[in-house]
């Protein structure tokens, strides 16, 4: 036993000063290549080994060729190990390699096309990672495409819909400065509808600011989706009947919600004019309340406007999306359709658009009252 204990501590020893001297190699190269650093762990492994029997050959008195066979065996695997170690570690290196180059196409705005050779394991899951990231990307990317599209056409439509009210407006005050209006009351009058709708275009611009800022402040309550119609319906009645468009309120469920009134009264009235404005003369719009079989309760409103082209429907709830027949002052600036979706989505819902024949159907979906 004290023989035993003996040669084990001397191959300790000996392994141990090759293993502290390797840890010492590793952290010189721990920025140099994974090819040095295998091959380091490879050489202390067998060097390890050779002191370790060098150690215990030195003890034990062994003979000169005794002791040359063990080192020659040693230093056989020592070569061997080594050459495994390099072809190892080129390989991964040359890995590795491809993988930088297929990722480096992320800043060029391509997209991540992944090496056709085979990797390890874990080169193979960073692989997968950066193919998953390159299609965030590549999602964001667009979306940030579509978002400065819609605010180049805001932006336009706003100058456009701004600079014809303002042209009356100086028009119109001049006619009175200079004492030429023939009927100064009809210019009043027409002067103070023009500021009602620059008013108008400005609270939307401000509401929608705050949406985008998730600053909307809501109070919710408890209340009837029968009575939140009923009032818009009252509000939209003027304008249906100057449009001569028929408005029905029929198919209301008195479904309880918790809601915003005023927020809520807001979506339904954005929703009716923009409805009644693109349906015809002798049209109908009509709003319905129903529980969704799914949960919750759906509010549509439905127009006779014809239809929305399929590949605009995905842009309606943009900003600044009036259409491409939508381009004169009535239309408004493109921000109805956006503040609704805006303040639905603030109490937890959603709001959708389909095609219907002869019009479309713009569906609210909100969470029931517990």
């Amino acid at each position: 036993m004290h023989v035993n204990l003996l040669i084990a501590a001397y191959a300790f020893a000996g392994a141990a000063a090759s293993g502290l001297a390797g840890a010492a190699a590793l952290r010189l190269l721990r920025r140099r290549s994974l090819t040095a650093s295998l091959a380091v762990v490879s050489a202390v492994g067998v060097v390890a080994m050779l002191a370790g029997t060098l150690a215990v050959a030195w003890a034990m008195f062994l003979s000169p060729h005794d002791l040359k066979v063990v080192t020659t065996v040693v230093a056989t695997a020592a070569v061997v190990s080594l050459a495994t170690a390099l072809l190892l570690g080129r390989t991964v290196v040359a890995r590795s390699r491809e993988l930088a180059v297929a990722a480096r196409s992320f800043g060029d705005g391509g997209t991540f096309a992944a090496p056709h050779t085979p990797a390890t394991a874990e080169l193979a899951a960073v692989s997968r990672e950066l193919a998953a990231t390159s299609a965030r990307l590549s999602a964001s990317r667009e979306r940030e495409r579509a978002l400065e599209t819609s605010r180049r056409e805001l932006v336009a439509w706003i100058s456009h819909d701004l600079r014809t009210p303002l042209a009356g407006l100086r028009a119109m005050a001049e006619a009175l400065e200079d004492g030429v209006a023939a009927d100064p009351g009809r210019y009043l009058t027409q002067m103070r509808t023009e500021v009602d709708r620059l008013n108008d275009m400005v609270g939307d611009l401000f509401e929608l600011s705050r949406i985008h800022a998730g600053a909307l402040p809501l109070s919710p309550a408890r209340m009837s989706l029968y009575d939140l119609v009923g009032d818009a319906l009252a509000g939209a009645d003027p304008l249906a009947r100057e449009h001569g468009v028929r408005l029905v309120g029929d198919d209301v469920e008195p479904v309880p919600v918790e809601v915003d009134g005023k927020e809520m009264s807001r979506v339904l009235g954005n929703l009716l004019v923009n409805a009644i404005r693109r349906t015809p003369a002798d049209g109908t719009v009509a709003v319905a309340v129903r529980r969704a079989p799914e949960g919750g309760v759906v509010v549509s409103v439905t127009d006779g406007c014809g239809g929305i082209p399929e590949e605009d429907l995905p842009r309606v709830f943009d900003t600044g999306w009036r259409g491409t027949h939508a381009r004169t002052p009535p239309a408004g600036a493109g921000l109805g359709l956006a503040i609704v979706r805006g303040i639905v989505e603030a109490h937890q819902g959603r709001a959708t658009v389909r095609n219907i024949p002869g019009g479309c159907r713009f569906e609210v979906t909100l969470p029931t009252a517990s």
